[in-house]
């Protein structure tokens, strides 16, 4: 455990087991150096407490890079709730986690996730003022949609075989949850040719019958002739045995982790394929979240959203000037503005 937080350079490691409700959670703080860690709450059913764990603390690091590349004055932290077996009492056990929050006096403040939804936001709002995403607040799934949108953009100015606007192109979307059936929407607002994946058959239907959308078994999704590949479901999609499938000049999606390992980045660049990384695409929920938790301006909110495409195009650029992937010159601007003088700095 401890190589795990060293590695990824976390703070602290929170771990609580409340009998009574059940409850097991682990809150990894990554960094409070830009301000308060924020990150979500998921609740899954977790093999073991290794996993859990492992989970956390990937995933807060993760949330450190995107709020230092959306340019927010916050740290970043993740908090996973072991989900229990069998029947159980799901406002008890998220009355215990509001309780669990307080004891972090702050340090840490929550938001929706993985099997997590507005009405649990509401619960840990009876416990602890550490939480958004409840139902005062509204979705952050528009958003997240809303960013990864801005993102396309930026791949389509940054990609030589791309056009220079959407109407026409041939877009992959994998997962169809409440951020890719919005993204979507959007993308056939604007006259794009949509092939879609998921388990949810029904969610398939939709698309098919709301935007005429081509219909493709989960794994054949990688193999289809598209321009774009939007990745919105699981994360670790992008790996040893689905880059080779990949028929696309641009990956541009909502996933978290959608590299498998490091390598992967530099796999997708070998083949020429632009990767818009994922931590810096989909944050276009965070930065709701954020504003919403600090009670910034709407115009606030919507400057930063904006700003994932021109963060994105500085990213691809330095790809340009220094033969590094996209995935390696974020980690590296990330870590400029997370660590400080204690980070690996941006190469020239």
């Amino acid at each position: 455990m401890f190589r795990q937080i060293t590695e990824a350079r976390i703070n602290d490691l929170h771990c609580k087991f409340d009998e009574a409700s059940g409850l097991k959670s682990v809150i990894a703080i990554h960094s409070t150096r830009r301000g308060p860690a924020l990150g979500g709450c998921r609740i899954i059913p977790y093999s073991s407490s290794n996993e859990a764990i492992t989970d956390a603390i990937r995933l807060a690091r993760g949330m450190s890079y995107k709020s230092a590349l959306a340019g927010l004055e916050l740290g970043g932290g993740k908090a996973v709730i072991m989900e229990p077996e069998g029947d159980y009492d799901r406002k008890a056990l998220f009355e215990a986690f509001g309780r669990f929050l307080n004891e972090l006096g702050g340090r840490y403040a929550t938001a929706m996730d993985s099997g997590t939804t507005v009405a649990d936001m509401d619960t840990i709002a009876t416990q602890s003022p550490h939480v958004t995403c409840t139902s005062s607040c509204g979705s952050p799934a528009p958003f997240t949609a809303e960013g990864v949108y801005f993102g396309v953009l930026a791949c389509l100015k940054a990609h030589p075989a791309l056009p220079d606007n959407l109407k026409g192109l041939r877009v992959a979307v994998q997962g169809l949850g409440n951020v890719g059936y919005a993204l979507c929407e959007r993308l056939y607002n604007d006259g794009v040719q949509l092939i879609v994946a998921d388990i949810n058959q029904q969610r398939v239907d939709q698309c098919v019958r709301e935007f005429g959308a081509i219909a493709v078994a989960p794994d054949e999704i990688y193999g289809v002739a598209c321009d774009l590949f939007c990745p919105c479901g699981l994360g670790g999609v992008l790996n040893s045995q689905t880059i080779g499938q990949l028929q696309c000049a641009a990956v541009a999606g909502s996933a978290n982790n959608q590299l498998l390992t490091e390598q992967d980045g530099l796999a997708l660049f070998d083949r020429e394929i632009l990767f818009a990384p994922d931590y810096l695409i989909n944050s276009g929920g965070l930065i709701f979240v954020a504003m919403t938790y600090l009670q910034s301006s709407q115009s606030d909110m919507q400057r930063r959203l904006k700003g994932i495409h021109d963060t994105l195009l500085q990213i691809f650029s330095r790809q340009n000037q220094t033969g590094l992937p996209a995935s390696v010159i974020a980690d590296q601007m990330a870590e400029a503005i997370v660590y400080g003088d204690d980070a690996s700095q941006l190469t020239a």
